[in-house]
């Protein structure tokens, strides 16, 4: 006997990204709903040389300028006056422009830098009849193309159906 289940997909770019996934998949199930959601990525590695006097920051900044040093003197927030020598996705990379800054006789430290990015879920409703191998084909097919599947028995939805 079939029972509604609620299939959230992700991730899109945009809304609109969401909204064509849903109809290239032929628009399974009567109502959809795309949700923005804030998702935390894995932070950053940070060389940076720590927060110290405007002064100094300035001439420090100027003086790695001068020498080709690849650098950004940030000049607001809780690091301010401190100088980015570069965000690496790679821990070995950072640590090893960190040996190299260091070579250079530059006071860098190594930091973590979060980073979080808005990205869109499409969630719908569809009839599938458990206990057949429905529910597990769907999340293979599903996952193919989508990073995030989840696929569970409808709670009762009480969301708008948005039409395509």
């Amino acid at each position: 006997m079939p029972q509604e289940y609620c299939i959230r997909l992700g991730w899109f770019d945009s809304a609109n990204a969401a909204r064509a996934a849903y109809q290239s998949l032929g628009s399974p199930g009567t109502a959809y709903e795309i949700r923005e959601e804030e998702r935390e990525l894995s932070p950053l590695h940070w060389v940076i040389v720590p927060p110290q006097p405007e002064g100094r920051a300035l001439a420090l900044f100027r003086d790695l300028q001068r020498r080709g040093i690849d650098s950004y003197l940030i000049r607001r927030g809780e690091n301010r006056n401190a100088i980015s020598l570069g965000l690496f996705e790679s821990k070995q990379a950072a640590e090893a422009v960190l040996e190299e800054k260091k070579r250079q006789n530059l006071n860098a430290i190594l930091a973590n830098f979060p980073r979080n990015q808005i990205s869109y879920a499409l969630v719908f409703e569809d009839e599938l009849v458990p206990d057949s191998g429905s529910v597990e084909a769907a999340e293979s097919d599903y996952a193919s193309n989508f990073d995030l599947v989840e696929i569970k028995p409808c709670e009762g939805v009480a969301t708008a159906p948005e039409n395509p």
